[in-house]
């Protein structure tokens, strides 16, 4: 069953595609530098910080914890959305609630294979269609596009949503990440168009 939420955009303004945002059929690929090479054999991720207990999940113990299928729409803060895209993955609440989250806990920092990081606010990724992604459309998650895993946020641009995910730390205050340090928007609302900071 897949769940369709992309009338999300309900809560953010009256029109599917933000302001600024062009359609696409394709799937452009941006990252930052070079795509690590991460087999789910050898994938873990780590939830720590403000957690009842630090744990490192590896792909059985991750997948155990429930999966979905979501169709969603995607944000590029380049400028291009694609729409109606199909991923399967572990909610990012179904791993909150894994890792016994601290009361004072208000931020997440994803953490990436390539260093890469992103901050949230944690109400914003205990949404139901954040999730921890491993499918694309049917077919396992291509390395380009962050597999094994990779964060999906629909309702922030797409760099909120962590390619090749290794590790969700759980903090008390914000902490920018590496686009953020860089200029980027830290709420990234692309109804709002809030590209940079």
């Amino acid at each position: 069953m897949v769940e369709d939420v992309t009338g999300l955009y309900r809560e953010f303004g009256d029109e599917r595609l933000p302001p600024g945002q062009h359609r696409t059929e394709g799937f452009p690929v941006l990252s930052k530098g070079n795509e690590p090479r991460v087999t789910r054999e050898e994938w873990s991720l780590t939830l720590s910080g403000a957690v009842a207990e630090p744990r490192t999940l590896d792909w059985e113990a991750f997948t155990a914890l429930g999966v979905e299928t979501q169709r969603q729409d995607f944000h590029c803060v380049t400028g291009w959305s694609r729409f109606d895209c199909e991923f399967t993955g572990v909610p990012f609440r179904t791993l909150a609630d894994h890792a016994g989250v601290d009361p004072d806990a208000e931020h997440v920092l994803f953490h990436a294979a390539d260093d890469y990081t992103t901050d949230l606010p944690l109400d914003a990724c205990l949404r139901p269609e954040t999730l921890l992604a491993f499918e694309f459309d049917g077919d396992p998650l291509p390395r380009e596009h962050g597999g094994p895993v990779r964060v999906v946020t629909p309702h922030r641009y797409a760099y909120k949503g962590a390619k090749w995910v290794t590790g969700i730390e759980f903090l008390t205050e914000p902490q920018r990440g590496f686009w953020e340090q860089r200029g980027y928007s830290v709420t990234a609302n692309p109804w709002r168009e809030e590209r940079y900071g």
